[in-house]
C-alpha cells in the first residue's frame, strides 16, 4: 500500500514538471522579451554611469618621542599631572585621535573649505580623458559665472555643510590594519589626478591640523605653568615647573619641526590607471538575471490565474 502512494506521488511531481516546462515553453517570447528589455535597460544604466577612479595612500603613526624624551615624560608626568598639565602621549595614541578626527564632520567640511572642493565634490557628475576637464551638473553650478543657480522655489542651489560632508564621506575610506598598525586611507572620484591630489592633501591636511592642536595645547600649558611658578615661592615647586616647561618646549619643538606630526607615509599615492568603479559586466549579468526571474513569475501567475478563472 506504501510503495503504491509513492509511485503515485512521484508520478504527480512528474506531471507537475510537466505542466511548469510546457507552461514556460509557451510563454517563452514574453520570458525572452522581457529577460532581453532588462538586459538592454541594464546596459544602457550601465553605461550611462561615469568611471571612477581610487587613489590611497598607506599611513603610520608617526613615533613622537625619543628614548631620552619618553624617559623624562615618565619621570615628571606624575608631577606634571598633580600640576595640571599634559605632557601628551606617544605616537599611537596621537594617531587614534587623529583616525576619528580626519573622519569627523567639523574636519571634513573644514578641508572641503580651505581648499575651496565646494563645487568638484558636490556638482561634478563626470570627467572628460581627453581634455581633462570635470563635467559639472549645470543644473547646479553656472561654470560661466562661478555661482551656484536657483531652483523653482527661489532656493539656493547650494550645498549645505551636511550635504558636503555626506558626498565627501562616499568618497572618503579609512581604515586599519590591526596587525600591522598600517592605515590606509582611499579617495573614489571621477578624475584619477584629482583623486590622487585630494588623498595627499588630506593626509597633509590632518598632519597639519593635529601639529597645530599640539602646539595650541603647549602654548596653554607654558603659560599655565609660568603664572603657577609667580604664584609660588617654594623653590623645590619652582623646580618642578621649569623642568615641566623644558619638556613642553621640546614638545613644541618636536612639533614646529614635524609636517608629518600624526602621519608618516609608507606607501605614498599613485595616480589610478585602471577604474575601480562601476563593475559594468556584473551590473549587466545582474540586470539580465533579474528580468530572467521576473519574466518566469509573469509568466507563472499569468498562468495559474488564467486556470483558476476558468475554474
Amino acid at each position: 500500500m506504501q510503495n503504491e502512494r509513492e509511485v503515485l506521488a512521484s508520478h504527480d511531481d512528474e506531471i507537475d514538471l510537466r505542466e511548469l516546462f510546457s507552461v514556460l515553453w509557451a510563454g517563452k517570447k514574453v520570458i525572452v522579451a522581457i529577460t532581453g528589455l532588462f538586459a538592454v535597460a541594464a546596459v544602457v544604466y550601465a553605461l550611462s554611469i561615469a568611471n571612477e577612479y581610487k587613489a590611497s595612500i598607506v599611513i603610520a603613526p608617526a613615533q613622537q618621542e625619543g628614548g631620552g624624551l619618553s624617559g623624562a615624560l615618565g619621570q615628571l608626568g606624575g608631577l606634571a599631572s598633580l600640576a595640571g598639565v599634559s605632557l601628551g602621549g606617544g605616537g599611537g595614541s596621537e594617531a587614534a585621535v587623529a583616525q576619528e578626527i580626519m573622519q569627523s564632520w567639523g574636519f571634513v567640511e573644514q578641508f572641503i573649505v580651505n581648499n575651496e572642493l565646494e563645487v568638484e565634490v558636490f556638482a561634478a557628475e563626470g570627467w572628460n580623458k581627453t581634455s581633462n576637464v570635470l563635467t559639472i551638473d549645470s543644473d547646479l553650478y553656472d561654470k560661466d559665472s562661478n555661482k551656484w543657480l536657483i531652483d523653482e522655489d527661489g532656493q539656493l542651489r547650494a550645498p549645505t555643510s551636511w550635504e558636503l560632508y555626506e558626498a565627501f564621506s562616499k568618497r572618503l575610506s579609512v581604515s586599519e590594519d590591526k596587525k600591522s598598525g598600517l592605515t590606509s586611507v582611499s579617495i573614489e572620484y571621477f578624475s584619477p589626478i584629482v583623486a590622487k591630489n585630494w588623498v595627499d592633501l588630506y593626509v597633509a591636511a590632518i598632519n597639519e591640523h593635529m601639529r597645530q592642536r599640539k602646539l595650541s595645547q603647549v602654548n596653554s600649558n607654558i603659560e599655565y605653568l609660568q603664572a603657577q611658578i609667580e604664584k609660588t615661592s617654594i623653590a623645590e615647586m619652582r623646580e618642578v615647573f621649569y623642568q615641566i616647561i623644558e619638556e613642553q618646549v621640546k614638545n613644541k619643538m618636536l612639533a614646529e619641526a614635524s609636517p608629518e606630526y600624526a602621519f608618516v607615509t609608507v606607501s605614498p599615492s599613485m595616480v589610478p590607471e585602471e577604474k575601480s568603479k562601476p563593475k559594468r559586466a556584473l551590473m549587466c549579468i545582474l540586470g539580465t538575471l533579474l528580468g530572467g526571474m521576473l519574466s518566469v513569475l509573469y509568466v507563472l501567475v499569468r498562468h495559474y490565474a488564467s486556470n483558476k478563472k476558468d475554474d
